[in-house]
């Protein structure tokens, strides 16, 4: 190792400088760490890097991180140990000179639609106290607590919405959309068909309704009542249409009853989508669309209720409580006074909430409301509200532990996330960040690089010292992408350069890919999309860039892919869907209508005029969510691989012999996993004071099977051993069956042939999760022409990995088809055949395409903030000559 002879070059540094500012790590054995020594120093920014799966997270989260919150928790009173979820005891021997850690970790789940800027950065928690303790109330009305300010509370929740401001109701124009039929002739259109619809008319009929009128002509009373009542009459009915009477009693459900009914208890998606349709969707006339109860809406504060501040900038948000925040003569609170507006309590939660909202506006974020629901945020605009919580806090000594804070964003965003790390040390405070972004690692103080491949292949410290001594470590696939020129120097005026070979890629520009066709999207209207028009070449590697909550996302994820999903689900219910059925979640059907955010979806509304959508026949959305969600999954059975492994196991003399099927070789269900731990491979160890931890199974071993399962083998080796195999092991040892040599070949293109097969979901990152799923898409054979949507794909991808999903990409449109892809990597943007730049800046002051072209082209704006940094990629190739 090398780690000791760097820090040795750096006397200001050494492990022997009489501070002894240094975390020092000892034995550290976590994941695929091979007995790590390493020593790292406080009160600097140190950058933790290394290919996807070297181990770097193992040692900065699963090792420092996990150590400084157990001595934690071993503070705590141990009954109050039980009320708190704890981490695991890193698997360490020693670890000396560690201060407190904060953690900001990467999280890909899905938000809640009730989530908003205001309740991620607990803003909204000030904001309701402010207008509890110190707004301005109505003559006579008592005060309120702070929790009837909050949508989410029983005590402040719209009781017509439910607090989510949107309100699902039915009309008469909705539910008969035909006026000039009758009841008998279908007129009420949202009542089922077949025999219920007919029962349901019977029933009228019985009842004394005339159905046999045209709807229009019926008196009012009786209209609403068949449309809106909620009596559910039960009467003998004696059908018409036999030729046997065969009375039976019948129950009445009106219209709404029905649609209400059906969205409530069906479980089949064609019921609910159908009913659906006639429902009218829109802010809750009762508080419109705040989500509030009416008393919360009369208390104001600076002349506006707290919907209105809810929904203004936040940089306008600022503004308003500013005069507040810098009164003297601030008076005596009194729960007596109509207004609190000018007393000591609104001074002091003004001045609070004005000095955190300035860290969100130091980071751009300036133009979110506090209302915007985080399912409608770009992962660059959640990434530094993340930041922004977590780094307000002022703490002093102690050692902040990110996970890529530059993923998600855009160059120019990442030069303000730059100083708040800088501002951190300055406070006396250590960073250590695991990171890919070479510019943001160029700027440390010192550099842990891991390596020097994946998994197995990797687990050790290659070196640990200044940045620049990395350049002489050959061994370091880190090195090439950090030093381009092949020395330690400076970043260039434009502040990026993340890829070693980009100007290799960049030099084939003049052999771009000319478009086949183009899809024309008009009128495109949604968040901060204003009547947008946009082109999308065909047969072509498309970039759509632009900073942080410019519209990239909304444009492409959302509406883009509706759009085209919209046109292929009718067809067997959409190509795409057949397609999500055959390869798992890498296929997305788009069958849910609904883009996380509460909002409905409606298409027609949306986007205007569409053309070209006749040249696409299927649909594939690659994206970072997990492959799965427990243990269990895992990547061979994601990819189907495990399938025919499984064949092959049931195929043996020995297992024919016994009887055994390919499901007796399954570790999810019962016949030949281990009962013990339900075929997961490990059981909880629960201890009353101390922190839980997993073992492995003491009646299989972790084995997942049971002895009798386990004593049949192929090739010598039973089925937990294949699970057992890396991806790599696996490609030789099954060469012979197709169909599992076939996922395994792709797994290895796309860099991951260090994964072991039977690894946990759970286990994996964001960028091996996405690698997994278009490596199940490219085993696949060709079926027409298929439009590829990959939202941020580089984001967690050490360069070296991104030339490998680069490399794949290309692929795909040279057999003939459309990859469109979100990014910031300005790497990939320059190796794409066309570029569509969105901006100038994010929020309202987005949603332009401020440029489209060629990467040169789009380089040579002087609108867009994405051309300096491009124009670095390119290089000279950039001026077009």
């Amino acid at each position: 190792m090398q780690h000791n002879k760097q820090a040795s070059d750096a006397p200001f540094l050494t492990p022997d400088h009489h501070t002894d500012g240094f975390v020092r790590v000892r034995g550290a054995r976590e994941n695929n760490l091979r007995t790590v020594d390493v020593d790292v120093p406080r009160d600097a920014i140190v950058a933790f890097t290394g290919v996807s799966g070297s181990g770097k997270s193992s040692l900065a989260f699963g090792t420092i991180y996990a150590e400084a919150q157990r001595r934690y928790f071993e503070s705590v009173a141990p009954y109050a140990r039980r009320l708190i979820q704890q981490g695991h005891n890193p698997k360490v021997e020693m670890i000396t000179g560690l201060p407190p850690a904060v953690a900001l970790q990467q999280r890909r789940g899905t938000p809640s639609s009730r989530s908003t800027v205001g309740t991620v950065t607990t803003l909204s928690n000030s904001l309701r106290m402010l207008f509890s303790r110190a707004g301005t109330y109505p003559d006579g009305m008592a005060q309120l607590d702070s929790d009837a300010f909050s949508p989410n509370t029983a005590a402040g929740a719209c009781p017509v919405c439910h607090g989510l401001g949107i309100a699902h109701t039915v009309s008469e124009t909705s539910l008969v959309p035909d006026t000039s039929l009758s009841i008998a002739d279908g007129a009420i259109a949202a009542w089922p068909g077949a025999w219920q619809g007919k029962n349901l008319r019977d029933i009228l009929s019985h009842l004394g309704y005339d159905v046999n009128t045209p709807w229009r002509k019926l008196p009012k009373k009786h209209r609403d009542w068949i449309l809106f009542t909620e009596e559910q009459p039960v009467v003998e009915v004696t059908p018409k249409r036999d030729r046997v009477a065969k009375p039976y009693k019948g129950r009445f459900w009106s219209a709404k009853s029905y649609v209400l009914h059906t969205l409530a208890d069906t479980k089949s998606d064609t019921m609910r989508q159908r009913v659906l349709r006639f429902m009218e969707t829109g802010p809750c006339e009762r508080c419109e669309g705040s989500g509030l109860t009416p008393e919360a809406l009369t208390v104001t504060f600076a002349g506006r209720t707290i919907a209105e501040l809810n929904a203004v900038p936040m940089a306008e948000l600022a503004e308003i409580i500013r005069p507040t925040s810098k009164l003297k003569d601030a008076g005596t609170a009194s729960r007596a006074a109509a207004s609190g507006e000018t007393n000591e309590v609104a001074v002091a939660i003004t001045r609070d909430l004005l000095l955190r909202i300035t860290v969100l506006l130091e980071l751009g974020l300036g133009y979110l409301a506090l209302g915007r629901a985080t399912p409608t945020l770009s992962p660059g605009e959640m990434q530094r509200l993340r930041i922004a919580t977590q780094l307000r806090s002022g703490l002093f000594g102690v050692v902040y532990v990110l996970d890529e804070p530059s993923a998600g964003l855009h160059p120019a965003d990442a030069e303000p996330l730059q100083s708040v790390l800088e501002a951190l040390k300055s406070s006396g405070n250590s960073v250590f960040v695991v990171e890919h972004n070479m510019d943001v690692v160029r700027r440390a103080d010192w550099l842990v690089d891991v390596g020097p491949r994946a998994g197995e292949g990797g687990g050790e410290i290659l070196y640990s010292g200044p940045v620049a001594g990395l350049a002489d470590v050959e061994s370091s696939v880190t090195r090439p992408f950090l030093f381009p020129d092949g020395a330690g120097k400076t970043r260039n005026a434009a502040g990026t350069n993340d890829g070693g070979a980009s100007a290799a890629r960049a030099s084939a520009a003049g052999a771009r890919r000319e478009a086949a066709g183009w899809l024309g999207l008009r009128d495109i209207t949604r968040h901060n999309l204003r009547e947008l028009d946009a082109d999308f070449p065909l047969g072509v590697l498309t970039a759509v860039t632009g900073v942080s909550g410019s519209g990239k996302s909304t444009l492409v994820s959302q509406v883009l892919a509706e759009v085209v999903g919209a046109r292929l689900r009718p067809e067997a219910d959409g190509a795409a869907g057949s397609a999500a059925k055959a390869t798992g979640k890498a296929t997305e059907d788009l069958e849910s209508g609904d883009d996380g955010s509460g909002e409905p979806l409606n298409i027609s509304e949306t986007v205007g005029p569409v053309s070209g959508l006749e040249q696409i026949d299927r649909l594939v959305r690659v994206d970072q969510k997990p492959i799965g969600r427990t243990p269990r999954s895992n990547l061979a059975t994601y990819t189907g691989l495990f399938d025919a492994v499984r064949k092959e196991f049931a195929a043996t003399e020995q297992a024919r012999a016994r009887g055994f099927g390919a499901g007796r070789f399954s570790f999810n269900v019962a016949g030949g996993r281990c009962e013990t731990c339900l075929g997961e491979g490990f059981v909880a160890v629960e201890l009353l004071f101390l922190p839980g931890s997993y073992g492995p199974c003491p009646e299989c071993q972790g084995s997942r099977y049971n002895p009798e399962t386990l004593e049949v083998t192929y090739n010598g080796r039973n089925v937990a051993e294949v699970l057992a195999m890396t991806v790599d092991a696996a490609r030789e040892f099954l060469a012979d069956v197709p169909a599992a040599a076939r996922s395994l070949q792709t797994l290895r293109d796309v860099g991951l042939g260090y994964l072991r097969l039977g690894q946990p979901a759970t286990e994996l990152s964001g960028g091996e999760a996405q690698r997994i799923k278009l490596a199940t898409e490219l085993q696949r054979a060709s079926r027409g022409h298929t439009l590829y949507l990959l939202d941020e794909p580089t984001t967690g991808l050490h360069p070296a990995d991104v030339q490998l999903l680069m490399a794949q990409l290309h692929g795909l449109v040279d057999a003939g088809n459309t990859v469109i892809v979100v990014e910031h990597e300005m790497d990939v943007v320059a190796a794409a055949d066309w570029v569509i730049d969105l901006g100038p800046a994010g929020g309202d002051a987005g949603g332009e395409i401020v440029a489209s072209g060629t990467p040169a082209a789009v380089a040579r704006s002087p609108k867009s903030r994405t051309a300096p940094y491009l124009a670095t990629a390119l290089g000279p190739s950039a001026d077009g000559h």
